[in-house]
């Protein structure tokens, strides 16, 4: 079955925090065992959120935390990146250390599960019905 995750960035109107679902209702993801993701990406006041599937986004960022298990965690730090480039553009961001902080968030447990402030909602839920399904047997 595939998993349906939003996909967008705060730049377009409704993405930001909090997601407006009626804008947004969610895309199919294009493999099978795929994940949903959401970057939070700081720079002093400036957030920058992005909402997409892990499979869309592999192949061109490097600083994918290699735990992607459901929930947040800091990104890695690509050391090999830009190691042979002098470059004086400083807009290019070579580095990729134009951020002071990102984080990413994984979710795989329910659809469309990338919307929330705290991806931990979603666990909680799992365990809360976990426990319901305990005492009701």
């Amino acid at each position: 079955d595939t998993l349906y995750c939003y996909r967008c960035n705060s730049n377009q109107p409704g993405c930001g925090t909090p997601l407006n679902w009626l804008w947004y209702w969610g895309e199919t993801c294009p493999e099978y065992d795929d994940k949903c993701i959401k970057i939070i990406e700081r720079r002093g006041a400036n957030t920058m959120i992005t909402r997409d599937c892990l499979s869309s986004v592999r192949n061109f960022r490097t600083d994918i935390p290699a735990d992607r298990y459901e929930g947040c965690r800091p990104a890695a730090k690509d050391v090999r990146l830009g190691h042979y480039v002098n470059n004086s553009i400083w807009q290019l961001d070579i580095h990729r250390d134009y951020y002071d902080e990102v984080t990413w968030c994984f979710c795989y447990f329910d659809h469309r599960c990338n919307t929330a402030d705290n991806v931990t909602i979603s666990v909680l839920l799992l365990f809360i019905s976990i426990a319901i399904l305990q005492f009701a047997t």
